[in-house]
């Protein structure tokens, strides 16, 4: 029998999707890339915004076609979207045979049993789930490269989002058992671990007592064979100066900080329950920059939320110029059921969102391409990750500087020896917008 997946959303799903393909492995299900060939099909859904519903929804049907088309006999939908919406979500779509939330991950073969005997499913309640490292997982990612989720769930509630709703109380796992399937992975293979959670830094403090973040950092660059650790998704409340100091000494951990700020302006914090003001993000700001040499700041901004003035929107723009963040992510808001944000009033125009988020893109990507040019000369250490679709010539990897996915890359000219997993040398010769190019240098 075999299985197809499709994972969509964020790389917290990812390894959701992961442990769930380790589950169907252990089961003797044979996982295929090929969705015509599949028994069963299974949809990790999204359901953060309205334009990841809608993607998830298409994905869940473009899936059932397998049924008439390939050898599909059950399909399943996991993830935030049947977390979200269960029963309904069964009821509406009866091209689905079970629905399993973000909580019964683990519950994926009792979905798989119970839909091929015919019974149509849902396995869902409040999101408590936490794996840990003797769970069966399968990496998705290049074998160099793992996400390692340290907590799970959230706490803070602001008022654009959804996540709580989904997956729960803040919850995270002890430093000995990330600390152990870390070591697992780089025994496997893995240079590059990237920790995530709904709010790295704030990880610990509800086993602890008080984050832990650094704690746990410490701990993970003691893994001999680990060459890169790097954090994303780490909010300004809690990144202490024990953190700062900690970054800026440790060579494995990636000078490299994912701060969501979401905006700038006092006032559309206050509304976005966000619980930092301007001056506070400002000062953090410099002070990470004084004490790690090197850093890459990358930020996200959510335009559009309801409320937001003209002259609000105008401050969060200045802020951008005035901080000159090396990468910045842009949304324009989605307005949630269920969250507060839903009902306020002063709901903000379709094309008045857009016309700002395209406004804020085109200064960021001016802002991007000075810092990218002033690279130029720089040495750096670069993941190679594989090599040009169009010119074989060239490596393509990544430095500390960029996330998978979410940032660019580097390009590495007339590389031809390098393979996918090695890390080295390249001097930088022009920057772009979002890439930089670069040439090997030979030790």
């Amino acid at each position: 029998m075999k299985a197809g997946f499709i994972s969509l959303g964020c790389s917290k799903n990812l390894v959701d999707t992961e442990m769930m393909l380790g589950i169907l492995k252990e089961h003797g299900i044979e996982i295929t890339a090929d969705p015509s060939e599949a028994d069963i099909l299974i949809v990790n859904t999204c359901a953060f915004i309205q334009s990841a519903k809608e993607e998830s929804i298409t994905t869940i049907l473009n899936m059932a076609e397998y049924k008439e088309s390939g050898r599909c006999r059950s399909l399943i939908v996991a993830g935030c979207l049947g977390q979200r919406y269960g029963q309904e979500l069964l009821d509406d779509m009866p091209e689905a045979d079970a629905i399993i939330g973000t909580g019964a991950c683990k519950e994926i073969m009792t979905a798989v049993e119970e839909s091929l005997k015919g019974r149509r499913l849902v396995i869902a309640g409040e999101d408590k789930l936490l794996y840990d490292a003797k769970n069966p997982r399968i990496l998705t990612t290049p074998s160099y490269t793992a996400y390692v989720k340290i907590a799970e769930g959230c706490d803070n509630h602001c008022a654009f989002c959804a996540i709580p709703l989904i997956r729960g109380r803040f919850r995270s796992r002890r430093i000995e058992d990330i600390k152990a399937e870390v070591e697992q992975l780089c025994e496997n293979g893995v240079k590059e671990i990237i920790l995530i959670a709904e709010d790295s830094t704030l990880y610990g403090k509800d086993i602890y007592g008080a984050p832990a973040l650094a704690e746990l950092l410490r701990e993970l660059v003691k893994v001999e064979k680990l060459q890169w650790v790097r954090t994303l998704y780490c909010y300004p409340k809690f990144f202490t100066d024990e953190l700062i100091d900690l970054y800026a000494k440790e060579p494995k951990i990636c000078k490299y900080i994912d701060m969501p700020l979401q905006h700038a302006h006092d006032a559309m914090l206050k509304s976005m329950r966000r619980p930092d003001t301007r001056a506070q993000i400002v000062a953090l700001v410099k002070k990470i920059r004084e004490r790690i040499p090197g850093v890459t700041i990358r930020s996200t901004f959510i335009v559009g939320c309801p409320g937001e003035t003209d002259a609000q929107y105008q401050s969060l723009r200045n802020f951008l110029e005035e901080m000159r963040f090396d990468k910045v992510g842009v949304f324009t808001y989605s307005r949630e059921e269920g969250t507060p944000a839903y009902d306020m009033p002063n709901q903000v125009p379709e094309d008045v969102m857009q016309e700002r988020y395209h406004d804020l893109m085109s200064l960021q990507s001016k802002i991007s391409e000075e810092i990218n040019q002033e690279l130029e000369g720089q040495v750096i250490e670069v993941l190679v990750e594989g090599r040009d679709e169009e010119q074989n010539i060239i490596a393509v990897g990544r430095s500390y500087r960029e996330a998978p996915d979410v940032d660019g890359q580097v390009y590495i000219e007339g590389d031809t020896d390098s393979q996918p997993g090695d890390i080295i040398k390249v001097r930088v010769l022009q920057g772009f917008t979002y890439d930089v190019v670069g040439e090997k240098i030979n030790e």
